[in-house]
């Protein structure tokens, strides 16, 4: 958990950054910035999953195992523009703390389905 922890950290530093950046400095609106700052980090966070959180893998198939790994992230965005969502238009939150709230919830998440579904043996 704590490898993933530190890699997910890392990538939302990128997520986080562009979606600030594409908010504030090329005026998007925060539900087209967030999937775009999310889908920046998903590869970034596949390459440090397999090289170095995760040690057991269930797919010999690396195609296979990276559309599965896609497939979550796909969820998790989808959850992280709803927690979002909420956060602005429900809960008076900044963009910047929903984006926070997000970023917590789309973790758990995405490490509970990814640990389970593809780095642990059968």
């Amino acid at each position: 958990g704590v490898r993933y922890f530190a890699a997910s950290a890392f990538v939302l530093g990128i997520d986080f950054g562009a979606y600030i950046a594409l908010i504030r400095a090329a005026g998007m609106h925060y539900l087209l910035a967030a999937p775009a700052g999310f889908a920046l980090g998903l590869a970034a966070v596949y390459f440090l999953s397999i090289r170095w959180v995760f040690v057991e893998r269930r797919l010999a198939n690396a195609r296979a195992e990276f559309a599965i790994f896609a497939a979550i992230g796909v969820a998790g965005m989808a959850l992280n523009e709803i927690v979002i969502y909420v956060g602005v238009e429900s809960l008076s939150l900044s963009n910047e703390l929903a984006k926070l709230a997000s970023a917590g919830v789309v973790f758990c998440f995405n490490y509970a389905l990814r640990k389970l579904v593809l780095f642990t043996r059968y």
